[in-house]
């Protein structure tokens, strides 16, 4: 059986731009995942000045801004970083939900990556070990996951015109 090697973005930041929209609720939290991710790019190759922040007041508020930025044009891939704890009512499920089916409708709608940082924890010290903490920074992830997609997708369209 011959080998056939897969197609497979590459960790490649250089002359993409990105934008990250992220929450302010939780903002301790959610800073830390904007540090994690603005690293992630610049350690791999991306220009400080092409990344773009945008905040938001909550989750919630997340997709619509997403869409917005994808709209305009400008951007190879996206991110999306907030932290929604669970508290005693089903708001949690509601926002969760929302957010997580919106950013991948934009994502689908504008064929555009969109790497997805929203922590959904049970309790505020989950969130804290996925914010730096013993389970990594899930900003880093998220924006590890937009910069490999971004070539892919490149790659892909380059490919197939």
């Amino acid at each position: 059986m011959s080998h056939i090697p897969p197609l497979a973005g590459h960790l490649v930041g250089a002359g993409k731009r990105f934008a990250i929209v992220a929450s302010r609720f939780n903002e301790r939290i959610v800073d830390r995942l904007i540090e994690g991710a603005v690293d992630c790019l610049v350690r791999h190759g991306a220009d400080g000045e092409s990344v773009r922040v945008v905040k938001v007041p909550g989750a919630w508020e997340i997709p619509l801004a997403l869409d917005e930025l994808a709209r305009a044009g400008g951007f190879d891939g996206l991110i999306a970083l907030g932290a929604v704890i669970r508290g005693e009512t089903p708001h949690f499920d509601y926002v969760c939900s929302a957010c997580a089916n919106g950013v991948a409708g934009v994502s689908e709608r504008h064929r555009l990556p969109v790497g997805f940082g929203v922590l959904t924890c049970d309790n505020s010290a989950q969130a804290e070990e996925r914010a730096g903490g013993k389970a990594g920074n899930k900003g880093w992830d998220a924006a590890l996951s937009a910069l490999e997609m971004a070539d892919l997708i490149h790659r892909l369209r380059s490919e197939h015109p």
